[in-house]
């Protein structure tokens, strides 16, 4: 299936040749129609229900993504809080395996805990350093710094064969990556929603584990009224009965925010994951050869449509100067590709690159 292009243009219209999804999406024009809309309410006093609503059908539509029950799917803010809601639930001395130069968001909450064990290995050697009495396995589907695709399948291959727990940050995944093949076989998976599910920031979902063991092993330490099985009857004192679904680790969600994650993710939808992805590989495919051809090795990251050029990043501010918007990120400079951008935008980057 081909990416409805038509769609695209109606919805979207990037500001000189943008390519950084990968620190932000661009917001589509339904999404910012329907805040607007929701913050005119917020000034006329209008009550906040629906708001609440559309909230609710952003969580369906992420599961939907995902490939889950909508029951499995609590919405906050942060990842690092779900990274630390799971390393609140691991007994001291706990083995926690993380790769290499992973975000910072998915594994420190493991660190400062104090009294887990956490192993760092290279990303290619993650699957091998799985080991009897390693408790869980975080990792990013795709790393920030260079868009690495992490194995998943091995993952939960060689974590349910040690009886080790799989935690994934889909959030420079979610989007353009498969997430309903992986997903369902995760224990946790964790994503913003504001880079390629061009959402507004402050939406993030979790998606919680699939038995019942996992979920209780989850201690909702940070729940409010919300997580209460019905939120309106737990606005005071402890939360007597908590959510039967994975609500019961929702953060009260910024409301605006939701609003507008709605329509983004519906949107992706409508476009199609599979869509999305062929379109951003294909560009981001073109531009690793124009590098190469420039006389620059990018980082090996096959699958991947964020491309990362070693040495270049200094580059990064005159380029942006000039009208293309990239990212220094540990030195590279890094392109990401994204439904939004054409073979002009790469030509034009590659071109800025040569002068």
């Amino acid at each position: 299936m081909d990416l409805d292009l038509d769609v695209v243009g109606e919805q979207f219209r990037p500001g000189g040749t943008y390519l950084n999804t990968a620190s932000a999406g661009l917001l589509p024009a339904r999404a910012v129609r329907a805040m607007r809309e929701a913050l005119e309410g917020m000034a006329s006093g209008r009550a906040a229900d629906p708001l609440f609503e559309d909230a609710e059908a952003a969580r369906a539509a992420f599961a939907r993504l995902a490939g889950v029950p909508v029951a499995r799917v609590a919405m906050g803010g942060s990842v690092a809080v779900y990274s630390g809601l799971i390393a609140s639930s691991l007994p001291p001395g706990a083995e926690v395996l993380t790769a290499e130069g992973e975000f910072s968001s998915t594994v420190n909450p493991f660190h400062v805990r104090g009294d887990l064990k956490v192993r760092i290995v290279p990303l290619e050697a993650l699957a091998e350093s799985v080991r009897p009495g390693t408790a869980l396995v975080a990792v990013s589907a795709a790393q920030s710094a260079d868009g690495r695709v992490a194995d998943l399948r091995e993952l939960r291959a060689v974590t349910r064969e040690h009886g080790a727990r799989l935690y994934v940050d889909a959030s420079q995944a979610a989007g353009w990556f498969p997430l309903e093949e992986h997903a369902p076989g995760a224990d946790y998976t964790a994503s913003v929603a504001f880079k390629w599910l061009t959402c507004p920031r402050g939406a993030v979902f979790f998606v919680a584990p699939g038995d019942p063991e996992g979920v209780e092993s989850l201690a909702p330490v940070f729940g409010g009224w919300v997580a209460g099985e019905r939120p309106w009857d737990s606005c005071y004192g402890p939360v007597t009965e908590l959510a039967r679904s994975a609500r019961r680790f929702d953060e009260s969600p910024a409301l605006l925010t939701y609003v507008g994650a709605r329509h983004a993710l519906e949107l992706i939808e409508r476009l199609g994951v599979d869509a999305v992805r062929a379109h951003d590989l294909a560009l981001a495919e073109r531009f690793r050869a124009g590098v190469l051809e420039l006389g620059h090795e990018p980082v090996a990251a096959p699958g991947s449509p964020i491309v990362s050029v070693p040495g270049l990043g200094a580059r990064q501010a005159e380029l942006a100067r000039a009208g293309v918007q990239l990212s220094d990120r540990a030195g590279n400079l890094r392109a990401s590709f994204h439904l939004y951008n054409t073979a002009d935008d790469v030509a034009r980057v590659l071109e800025a690159l040569a002068g």
